[in-house]
């Protein structure tokens, strides 16, 4: 599904674990891994690399070569700068088709305040980015994170609702269907979630109920055309906790998003969904950018 992965690290996010089941990961397809650690700059005097810190980073992120398959490429980059900037010109130079990094659940004001690379990646819309919450990650075995790392993209739920960003996000799972391993993507969960309105008549509240399975239908139908397997559910409540709820109940590895209102204006009287589970989700959250 995902063949060139950028891997981001703070090397205090549990991510820098990564480094020791490439061959996990390449189980589902990759075939080249980057791993990136970005240092910050001094704020005073000339910005230069701290060559104490550059060589701690790179002895964490050592791996064993002799343990890599055969079709699979790992580099480490240890670069200086603004976070962002230095993981979206690292994933244009290397062809990334998939950031990976870690972040804690914040709010929207904290993330305001004090800013969030996750978000700036997912409202740059150059590359999907997966969101994996490091206090997860921190606490795996090692046993449980190469199980892990073999099924990152194996079971999606997908929060659909017909929108043209959910349209948008069918037709990227659609086309990394095509074209993804045996062991990679298998299985997609549709969700539809009716919002309860108490003015809503019974004969309006089940019109919209039935069309909701008719859409969801027919975007089963194309996701089986790839040969994945489909699930579809419409539920009535509020969007955040009944996603959550579901993710909870159903073997998922993963939340598939895209969204068109992430990062307007807008969302400081009113969060996105697809703000809001960037941030409060414990499941891995990936994010495709709409157009």
């Amino acid at each position: 599904m995902f063949q060139h992965l950028l891997i981001c690290t703070t090397l205090q996010d549990g991510l820098q674990r990564l480094i020791h089941f490439a061959p996990d990961i390449a189980a589902s397809g990759v075939r080249k891994i980057i791993f990136l650690h970005v240092l910050p700059i001094e704020d005073r005097g000339i910005p230069k690399p701290d060559v104490e810190k550059v060589e701690q980073a790179r002895a964490q992120l050592t791996y064993a070569t002799s343990e890599l398959p055969a079709d699979i490429e790992v580099k480490v980059e240890i670069q200086s700068g603004r976070p962002a900037e230095r993981i979206l010109a690292t994933a244009q130079e290397h062809h990334a088709d998939l950031v990976i990094l870690g972040t804690e659940s914040r709010n929207l004001l904290t993330e305001k305040l004090f800013g969030s690379t996750a978000i700036a990646l997912c409202q740059a819309r150059k590359v999907p980015v997966l969101i994996l919450r490091p206090q997860l990650i921190s606490t795996y075995t090692v046993e449980e994170l190469a199980l892990r790392c073999r099924h990152l993209f194996r079971y999606f739920l997908i929060p659909y609702n017909g929108s043209r960003a959910s349209e948008h996000l069918l037709t990227q799972i659609r086309q990394a269907g095509t074209a993804r391993a045996f062991t990679s993507l298998q299985e997609c969960f549709l969700l539809w979630i009716l919002e309860e309105h108490a003015r809503v008549d019974k004969l309006l509240h089940q019109s919209r109920r039935q069309e909701a399975e008719t859409k969801l239908a027919t975007a089963k139908a194309g996701l089986e055309q790839v040969d994945l397997k489909v699930t579809t559910q419409v539920v009535e409540g509020e969007p955040i906790p009944e996603t959550l709820k579901v993710a909870v109940e159903y073997d998922i590895t993963a939340i598939a998003l895209a969204s068109d209102t992430l990062g307007r204006l807008g969302e400081l009287s009113k969060p996105s969904f697809a703000g809001e589970m960037l941030r409060r989700s414990w499941h891995p959250v990936l994010f495709f950018p709409s157009p």
